[in-house]
């Protein structure tokens, strides 16, 4: 019975261990990639937050033991399961539509990243040997279950919120709910972490564009006089998305020609900023207006970055400065740190 007992604990904390890793790869994945191909991912990482679920029964028994031994840790191992809980829980309520909005994905996120030490902390505290038997057949058979379970039970959700008609059925492929598309009054104002909405004297701003060969200087007026138009769908992290026609001026009308070029950067009056490929300044706007009218300040006036086909961070508002470069647009943390 004992062994019986320690073979299951085992094989459960060696699963959670994978699922919560891969849970959380697959949520940062998810937050980079705005392109169609990123519905992979949100599945695999609905999948992930769904294992956690299939699993509880064990793990909850196993805590219970070790609670009852009074073992050392046993406060930090009720945090972990309370922030993975909830995690899962406004994960899963995000999905289905029952709780939407930028204070969800918070909630979500916020959850998730502080598990991650006392992840780390686990694995040190407890550790778990690798064994010849953790990749015998039976082990890989409970695995492929499990895999298996996850997925039938993300189809049944799926299939469950649209036969209930619930919002999470009109979602984006990325797990975003629409928010005033063609209506930019309603489009939420969201910012990244600390940036704040700058108060910009357009008469008194001018955009410095720096090529590798030469620099010059636009005033607002100047802007405003290319035509350039794009429908770009704005997707944020936060949870939202809106589809809007954005006006402005292509960034390849700017910047002059040059192969050493491999990059540009755009850097907002605030110091936010992003590096973007060279080869895509051809379908990224420097955008004046939205919906035919002028930005307003928390939309990013006076230019904002309109970049379709990637999340919300790289959309770069209160843009003051466009720069060619020969670094390769990689070379960056994958989001920004502030």
């Amino acid at each position: 019975m004992g062994l019986g007992r320690w073979r299951v604990g085992r094989g459960t904390n060696l699963a959670l261990l994978v699922v919560i890793l891969l849970a959380v790869a697959t949520g940062a994945l998810a937050f980079a990639i705005g392109g169609g191909w990123a519905w992979w991912v949100v599945a695999a990482h609905g999948a992930a937050g769904l294992a956690i679920v299939l699993l509880a029964p064990w793990k909850t028994a196993i805590s219970a033991r070790g609670i009852r031994r009074r073992r050392s840790g046993s406060v930090a191992s009720v945090a972990l399961a309370m922030l993975v809980l909830i995690a899962v829980t406004s994960g899963v309520a995000h999905a289905v539509g029952w709780w939407t909005g930028t204070l969800a994905m918070q909630v979500h996120v916020g959850a998730a990243l502080g598990s991650i030490p006392l992840v780390a902390w686990h694995v040190v505290a407890r550790p778990v040997r690798p064994r010849k038997t953790d990749l015998s057949r039976r082990s890989l058979l409970r695995g492929a279950a499990l895999a298996g379970g996850s997925l039938a039970t993300l189809g049944g959700v799926e299939a469950f919120v649209r036969v209930a008609g619930l919002p999470g059925a009109e979602r984006r492929f990325t797990g975003s709910y629409e928010r005033g598309s063609f209506d930019p009054d309603r489009m939420p104002v969201t910012q990244w972490l600390d940036d704040e909405i700058p108060r910009v004297d357009a008469g008194l701003w001018r955009l410095e564009v720096r090529s590798l060969a030469a620099t010059r200087t636009w005033t607002f007026d100047e802007l405003l006089g290319f035509g350039d138009e794009i429908r770009g769908v704005l997707d944020c992290t936060g949870g939202w998305f809106a589809s809007q026609e954005w006006s402005g001026v292509r960034v390849d009308r700017l910047l002059e020609p040059d192969p050493d070029a491999r990059s540009f950067v755009a850097v907002s009056v605030t110091g936010y900023a992003r590096r973007l490929p060279i080869v895509e300044a051809s379908r990224v706007l420097l955008a004046t207006r939205v919906g035919g009218l002028p930005l307003s300040a928390g939309h990013g006036y006076p230019l904002r970055l309109v970049a379709p086909g990637r999340r919300g961070f790289w959309w770069v508002k209160w843009v003051e400065r466009i720069e060619a470069s020969s670094t390769p647009w990689w070379w960056q943390s994958p989001f920004p740190l502030t």
